[in-house]
């Protein structure tokens, strides 16, 4: 009797990973090329980011690191800015041979973003440590996947470096630097509503460069 049963479990057992199994194949068979983390969210597509550079103040010099002023020569206080280059994906991209063609439906409209410093040593105390996280809007609909589109956000505002930690930096001659990185992430909806975002960082480091 027990060995009977013991029999059917292990038969039970093998019959299970042969549905599994056949269901694992079908499911990949369905969704060539995706990534668990691709398929998050309800939405078709998903955003890419290409590439997040930032520029000091309005030199419009924009790199893959960014060396923030905290007050330029002249004693001005300025925004300093960062271009986000968006591409699209899809999460059923088709075969090589027969690569899918995204819709309007797929098409991301983004419309805000957030931006958040942290440190590597772990002080990230707000207003002490490093500025204040915040929030910023953008406007701007990606529809390619092979051509990229250019979203260009505030990532350090003017009025932080009016508060602490960086207005201790003013006068210190660049002896002093705040090594942070910033946190980016883009926020937007396909054209059915869903919600879709995607996160990028960059080093951002801050001082009197020119003091």
């Amino acid at each position: 009797m027990k060995l009977l049963a013991m029999n059917g479990l292990i038969q039970s057992s093998a019959r299970q990973r042969a549905i599994l199994g056949a269901a694992a194949i079908v499911v990949a068979t369905l969704l060539p090329g995706c990534t668990s983390r691709q398929l998050e969210g309800a939405s078709s597509s998903y955003l890419i980011v290409d590439a997040l550079n930032g520029s000091p103040g309005d030199s419009g010099d924009f790199g893959g690191v960014l060396d923030s002023d905290v007050v330029s020569a002249t004693g001005s206080v300025m925004s300093d800015l960062a271009k986000v280059d968006l591409r699209l994906g899809l999460k059923d991209p088709g075969t090589v041979s027969n690569p899918s063609t995204p819709t309007s439906a797929n098409f991301i409209t983004v419309t805000r973003y957030h931006v958040k410093y942290v440190r590597s040593d772990g002080r990230n105390t707000q207003g002490v440590d490093v500025p204040y996280e915040f929030d910023g809007g953008a406007s701007g609909t990606v529809r390619d996947v092979g051509a990229v589109s250019t979203l260009v956000i505030t990532l350090v505002r003017a009025q932080a470096k009016l508060e602490a930690p960086l207005l201790a930096l003013r006068q210190q001659g660049g002896q002093v630097v705040v090594s942070t990185i910033a946190e980016v992430t883009m926020y937007g909806t396909d054209q059915a509503g869903r919600d879709v975002s995607v996160q990028a960082k960059i080093g951002v480091n801050f001082a009197d460069f020119g003091g």
